[in-house]
């Protein structure tokens, strides 16, 4: 059998591409998001937030493939920060509801040049780069059916 046909080598494997893709990617954004105050899964809180803010915390949960468990430690430390509040949901007690604050709004103005540090960084010509986003978000939703 060839090496490249070997479906137990660690190079042929589609998971381990995905997961040391995943751990250079994290390292790459470390130092971009340190100038701005924040970890890499609070950065994609507050992408989601900037998005569409005055969400609940399961609906967010959704949205980042995150449970209860690690996003609401997440969550208190960027309230703690001032970036976002959390207030029961006057409509439904069981739910909790997440909010900008100013300063949470503010900071997507500091966060606007990343993804564009990124995108150099990865040294892929930019309709690559989106065809590759298109691929794995294909393959995300498709392993989450």
């Amino acid at each position: 059998m060839a090496k490249s046909d070997n479906p137990l080598l660690l190079e042929n494997q589609l998971c381990f591409a995905l997961y040391s893709s995943s751990l250079l990617m994290t390292k790459l954004y470390k130092p971009l998001l340190a100038e701005i105050g924040l970890t890499y899964p609070q950065y994609l809180a507050m992408l989601a937030l900037w998005e569409e803010d005055g969400v609940t915390v399961g609906a967010l949960g959704e949205r980042l493939y995150l449970d209860s468990g690690t996003l609401t430690p997440l969550l208190k430390r960027l309230e703690t920060a001032g970036l976002l509040s959390r207030e029961r949901n006057e409509a439904d007690e069981r739910q909790v509801l997440v909010r900008l604050t100013g300063a949470g709004r503010a900071l997507k103005r500091q966060a606007a040049g990343i993804p564009k540090k990124v995108a150099v960084a990865a040294g892929m010509p930019l309709a690559e780069i989106v065809n590759l986003r298109k691929r794995l978000t294909n393959l995300r939703d498709t392993l989450a059916e």
